[in-house]
């Protein structure tokens, strides 16, 4: 369950003797919000790193918070392991950033090193999907080792970081199988194998090309190779469903399973709505960053096309080259923020890592003389000094650009730190009040995994499921609680009900009356289509079920419903009922 920022968290709280001054609900809250103080301060350092001033980082801040709702979720959402662990990932793209750079000095690049291996472990401690996010930067910087072979060294001792990151985390995550088979291992591990062979040969020569014919091949298939002996050697079951899940948002399958659609149903999960791309133009994020975007890819585009004509790279770009596209950690950082907004365009939720990224690297290019001076080389401006205009767009710009944002925005910050928001759902604190004094201490109860989770916070009560959503038991407990809002018989959930030893049953008024937006997403709907209640290759036709749907009939207190479930509480919203000790059941 990633746990372990809790209880790292809980140690500082008994070490510090915060327990004598503050609760601990605070102590977490607080910890949990610095970590996005530190997650800002990374972004500002990495725009810092790459423009070569100050001005940038302040803008990526400002950009950052006026379009928080689309870089993090920490307002609506705290104890996310996200919120933990992407503070650590912004830390390691900074030590990234500095290490990748030229000219570096031995003690900043060991610094650089220590720290990327630092926040590299920890990231992948904290959250249990970091290797997904780590795997997209590690084909981000195979990418980076083709178009840019001079700093190849440097790559191959991140890719050892990625690898002792792994087998450590394996080990102290208890033998987390996830890790051993997860395609950051097996790409890492391919690329490391390929580079052992020492396939080289002389340049421009016939035998150098079939070499890099075959590299281009081992690097293709050797990493799914090697991830299918992983798989069929270590014995796994998480994330299964992740993969699953691809295959049928990429449209390469189809399923009636529950959980599969009811992710594809999560907002987060689907392609961003048109307001995203609004908010993000009319805070001037979007313009900025296309614009830098195009022209870092024009850069690198043409030193592309210089090396394919045989002409060699400076080892020192100065300003008065405007060539931009031959940094390396620009050429990294570009191909990185492409492939995030290509999977960011895919599921919304990915957006929280993409738009973070799009705000340091707006802040950079407007920021950075030395991307205005590649600009004005492309036109050739022969009124004005090229590298004096460089310098006044790099100052002016931003500006502008934060003037116009103070005005437009400052007062609504202002305004929104104002106002006191109070927690109002007395019918959720009525059934909480019933559990404490009611409830027996022994007691489990049955639920949806969301109420199952505020349940087991805010009371202690034992629960039959909890809303985790990356191990494929809990999601097949999910799905079987959830059978209380099917048209199954009194009999079936009362045999789901007892395998999971559950007391009590909670029925929402909310799920079994949902009236959802969006045609098929409700949870009722989605279990119809799994259990066969509805056929939706005929225009969702209704085929017969002689049981009518449970949480309905459950309410209306008539055999044989009463026979297994008898009510002991209810309010406008929720339904609770006593699970009878039924000694048989008729045939």
């Amino acid at each position: 369950m990633s746990l372990y920022p809790e209880l790292i968290a809980s140690v500082l709280y008994q070490a510090t003797g915060s327990n004598e001054m503050i609760e601990p609900v605070y102590f977490y809250i607080g910890i949990v919000f610095g970590l996005q103080g530190i997650y800002v301060t990374a972004l500002f350092v990495t725009s810092w790193l790459m423009s070569g001033t100050w001005l940038a980082g302040m803008l990526t801040v400002a950009w950052f918070l006026i379009n928080r709702v689309d870089t993090t979720r920490i307002e609506y959402s705290i104890p996310l392991r996200e919120n933990w662990a992407l503070p650590y990932f912004a830390c390691q793209v900074a030590a990234l950033t500095g290490y990748l750079k030229r000219n570096l000095n031995t003690y900043a690049e060991r610094f650089c090193y220590l720290l990327m291996s630092a926040s590299t472990y920890t990231f992948m401690m904290a959250w249990e999907y970091s290797h997904y996010v780590l795997f997209l930067q590690a084909v981000s910087l195979l990418l980076l080792d083709v178009l840019s072979e001079e700093h190849g060294d440097k790559v191959y001792e991140v890719y050892k970081i990625y690898i002792f990151s792994l087998f450590l985390g394996y080990l102290l995550q208890f033998e987390n199988p996830a890790l051993l088979v997860s395609p950051l291992l097996s790409l890492v591990g391919a690329l490391m194998l390929i580079k052992c062979l020492q396939l080289n040969g002389k340049k421009g020569t016939f035998v150098a090309k079939v070499i890099k014919v075959f590299k281009f091949y081992l690097v293709c298939t050797l990493p799914l190779t090697l991830n299918l002996i992983m798989k069929t050697f270590v014995p796994h079951k998480e994330n299964e469903h992740v993969l699953k899940f691809l295959e049928v948002k990429f449209g390469l399958n189809v399923t009636k399973n529950f959980t599969l659609n009811w992710l594809l149903c999560q907002e987060s999960l689907q392609a961003p709505s048109q307001d995203f791309f609004l908010r993000l133009t009319q805070s001037s994020l979007l313009p900025f960053y296309i614009l830098v975007l195009i022209i870092c890819l024009l850069s690198m585009t043409q030193v592309i096309f210089r090396r394919m004509n045989g002409k060699s790279q400076k080892e020192t770009v100065t300003l008065e080259d405007g060539r931009i596209g031959e940094r390396p950690e620009i050429i990294y950082h570009v191909i990185h923020t492409l492939i995030l907004g290509s999977l960011a365009m895919l599921m919304e939720g990915l957006k929280f890592i993409w738009t973070p990224y799009m705000c340091m690297l707006a802040a950079f290019g407007v920021c950075s003389p030395e991307l205005w001076m590649t600009l004005l080389k492309w036109l050739r401006l022969r009124t004005v000094h090229p590298i004096l205009l460089a310098l006044i767009l790099s100052m002016a710009v931003p500006t502008i650009i934060g003037l116009s944002l103070w005005k437009e925005f400052f007062p609504r910050l202002i305004t929104e730190l104002t106002e006191l928001q109070e927690f109002y759902d007395p019918d959720t604190v009525e059934l909480m009040t019933w559990i404490k004094r009611q409830a027996p201490v022994a007691a489990v109860f049955a639920g949806s995994p969301q109420l199952m989770g505020v349940i087991k916070l805010c009371t202690g009560w034992m629960v039959t499921s909890l809303p985790l959503y990356s191990d494929d038991d809990l999601l097949r407990r999910n799905e079987n609680i959830y059978q209380i809002y099917s048209k199954r018989s009194a009999e079936d959930i009362y045999k789901i009900l007892t395998s999971y030893k559950a007391n009590y049953l909670i029925v929402e008024d909310a799920i079994c009356n949902e009236m959802g937006t969006t045609r098929g997403c409700r949870v009722k709907d989605l279990l119809d289509v799994a259990n066969g209640h509805v056929v939706c290759e005929e225009g969702d036709k209704l085929t017969y079920s002689k049981y009518g749907r449970f949480c309905h009939e459950v309410k209306i207190n008539y055999s044989p419903y009463v026979n297994y479930f008898t009510r002991v509480y209810w309010n406008r919203s929720y339904f609770v009922y006593k699970v009878n000790t039924v000694i048989s059941f008729q045939s």
